[in-house]
């Protein structure tokens, strides 16, 4: 697809708004890029308190459990929430050149996918060391990860030529994304939750294949902490959902895209 192709066929400006990104993220703080780490580690440890009040003791390796679903969760919804501004927020660039505008919304994913790869190395360094079983699996996270990439690429693409035109769509993602987060399997699974509401077998059904970051999240985390593959059906899903999502995203751009210096 030519919006996609366009990241090679545009490399150097792909690169110079990436470093543009990547330079506001981080202007004027002296740790820099550390932050990508420090942040995700406050988390852990705020959530690992949670996690043991609440019983999820039982699960094993936790804090690499919590900490690799918290680490694609992260990507997910930062990537999401930036990119939905990012060309509202680049108006005066758009409006005075011409130039493949959803490099900007991709641009913003790149500069997530630097944190979340920081993160996933660190995580299979920490599974090598902690989870003697996932030594065999544990490479698997990588692949899993990029075409996770593909799908947040997708979806970023899509909510932001959404918010070009209806800006509401920031203000909805900010408002679902928090019970987003806590209806998805990170800070619990299936088995640590109470007996009684184990019995809505209809309700965590819709929970783990209604919610489309369910999946991804369960198949790159199986690879770095339950030592053994990932499920097919998660992998098929992550798949099957990344082409859909940069279908779409690319279907919708090429909708929007010769009315988005008018909108923003």
């Amino acid at each position: 697809m030519t919006v996609y192709a366009d990241l090679l066929r545009y490399r150097d400006l792909f690169a110079n708004l990436f470093r543009r990104d990547f330079q506001a993220k981080y202007k004027g703080s002296v740790l820099g890029i550390f932050w990508s780490v420090l942040n995700p580690l406050v988390l852990l440890g705020v959530y690992l308190v949670v996690g043991i009040l609440f019983g999820n003791g039982k699960i094993s390796y936790y804090p690499i459990y919590l900490l690799a679903g918290l680490a694609s969760w992260s990507f997910f919804s930062v990537s999401l929430m930036s990119s939905s501004r990012s060309m509202v927020d680049s108006a005066e660039l758009i409006r005075k050149v011409r130039f493949p505008r959803q490099l900007i919304a991709l641009s913003m994913v790149a500069t997530q996918a630097v944190t979340y790869a920081v993160m996933i190395a660190i995580l299979i360094v920490l599974s090598l060391i902690f989870v003697p079983a996932a030594r065999a699996t544990v490479w698997l996270a990588i692949p899993l990860a990029i075409v996770l990439v593909g799908f947040v690429a997708g979806l970023s693409l899509l909510v932001a030529c959404l918010n070009v035109l209806y800006r509401d769509i920031e203000h909805i993602l900010t408002a679902a994304l928090l019970p987003w987060f806590f209806l998805t399997p990170i800070l619990w699974n299936s088995g640590s939750i109470p007996e009684s509401a184990q019995r809505h077998h209809a309700l965590l059904e819709l929970l783990r294949w209604g919610n489309p970051i369910s999946p991804p999240v369960f198949a790159v985390r199986d690879a770095l902490w339950s030592g053994h593959l990932p499920r097919l059906a998660d992998v098929v899903y992550l798949l099957v959902a990344t082409a859909i999502a940069l279908v779409l995203g690319a279907w919708v751009f090429t909708r929007v895209d010769d009315s988005i210096a008018v909108e923003v």
